[in-house]
């Protein structure tokens, strides 16, 4: 479960690899959220939007937000959303029952590089450098202990050096880290589209106009 406080939420709005008509669902909620975000100063921004298959009309959208006690900020949002009306696009198609998912979930909490979590080694360079980088302790490993990453680097004539150039290089490689930890979540909520639940609906909107 995650905890009210996040001071980062991601909201997807899917259609569960439904019709043009789910999708045409997504679009118009994307306005609603977007119009709800703005109503309590919640910082937002849309990260990414997938097209449905006709012209305006969406598949699934995320939307990072910052602030505090999101979840609770957002909860009437939470679940199906389902949208009564006729097809904006098949005139006789007899379906009149449409719809969606919207649901929240956090980046994983590897957010920042912690010096406590970091170690230190030194050891021997090799290679170019002469007989002196040999003998003494120049190179220097970092290693991020929660994760097991590393770098090391033995190119500078100090170890001082080589310590600032790798805290650098640690840097770089935990920001990848984010991101991918990032992305892998971002792509298990793609699969959910597979498993969109119908009815329950925490939402009704019905009508050309998309009232609730």
């Amino acid at each position: 479960m995650m905890k009210n406080s996040n001071s980062e939420l991601y909201i997807q709005i899917t259609s569960g690899r439904g019709p043009a008509e789910c999708c045409w669902v997504v679009a118009k909620l994307l306005k609603e959220v977007l119009d709800d975000l703005k109503s309590k100063n919640i910082e937002h921004q849309v990260l990414s939007r997938m097209d449905g298959p006709l012209h305006h009309t969406l598949s699934s959208v995320i939307i990072k937000a910052k602030g505090k006690y999101l979840e609770n900020q957002l909860k009437e949002w939470r679940g199906t959303i389902q949208w009564i009306g006729k097809s904006p696009y098949r005139k006789f198609h007899k379906r009149k029952n449409w719809f969606v998912a919207i649901d929240f979930f956090a980046e994983r909490e590897v957010e920042k590089l912690n010096a406590k979590d970091l170690q230190f080694q030194t050891f021997r360079g090799s290679g170019p450098g002469g007989q002196h980088r040999n003998k003494v302790e120049t190179a220097v490993r970092v290693i991020h202990v929660p994760s097991g990453i590393s770098v090391e680097v033995s190119d500078g004539k100090s170890q001082h050096q080589n310590k600032q150039k790798a805290l650098e290089k640690m840097k770089e490689k935990f920001e990848i880290l984010r991101l991918e930890n990032t992305k892998e979540k971002l792509e298990q909520q793609w699969m959910n589209h597979l498993a969109l639940e119908r009815g329950n609906a925490v939402k009704v909107y019905k009508g050309p106009h998309f009232k609730q």
